[in-house]
C-alpha cells in the first residue's frame, strides 16, 4: 500500500462514500423482518470489515460510512454499530500507525492534530449517541453522507 498512488484512492473515495451512504440509508430505513436477527452472515461481515480496514488503514476516507453501512446491514442497531465502528476504527488506525510510523511518510504535527480531533470527536460523539433518538441519528448520518458525497464529487 505504501507504493500505491494516493490519487487512485482519491478518485475512488467519492464513489465509496456514495455507495456506503446509500447502503446505510437502505439498511436504516427499510422495513426489517420481525424475526431476523441478522441480514448478513458473520463470516461475510468479518470479510467486509477486513476489506474496509485494509482500505482505511491506507487512506481512511469514508471508512466510518462504510463500516456503519456494513454493521447496520448485518443487523446491529445504530447505537451499537457506532460503538462497534469506533472500536474497529481505533484498532485499524493503531495498526496503520504502527506500520506507517516506521516510514518517513508521517507528518507528526498533522498526526498530533488528527489525534486530538479524533479524541474530541469521539468524546462528543459518544455523549450525543446516548442522548439523540435513533431516527435522528440515522437521518443525520445520511445527511452528512450525502453532503460529503456531493462535496467530494464537486471538488
Amino acid at each position: 500500500m505504501l507504493h500505491t498512488p494516493a490519487s487512485f484512492f482519491a478518485k475512488l473515495v467519492p464513489w465509496l462514500v456514495l455507495f456506503a451512504t446509500s447502503v446505510f440509508a437502505w439498511g436504516s430505513f427499510r422495513r426489517k423482518p420481525l424475526h431476523a436477527a441478522s441480514s448478513m452472515p458473520r463470516w461475510a461481515l468479518v470479510l467486509v470489515q477486513a476489506c474496509i480496514s485494509i482500505y482505511g488503514g491506507y487512506f481512511g476516507g469514508g471508512i466510518g460510512f462504510l463500516m456503519l453501512a456494513a454493521l447496520t446491514i448485518a443487523g446491529q442497531q445504530v447505537r451499537v454499530a457506532i460503538a462497534t465502528k469506533n472500536v474497529l476504527a481505533m484498532a485499524m488506525n493503531a495498526a496503520a500507525t504502527l506500520i506507517f510510523a516506521t516510514s518517513d511518510l508521517i507528518s507528526w504535527p498533522a498526526a498530533a492534530a488528527l489525534c486530538a480531533g479524533g479524541i474530541a470527536g469521539g468524546v462528543c460523539g459518544g455523549w450525543l449517541v446516548h442522548r439523540l433518538p435513533e431516527k435522528i441519528m440515522r437521518g443525520f448520518v445520511v445527511l452528512v453522507g450525502a453532503t460529503l458525497t456531493i462535496w467530494m464529487f464537486v471538488r
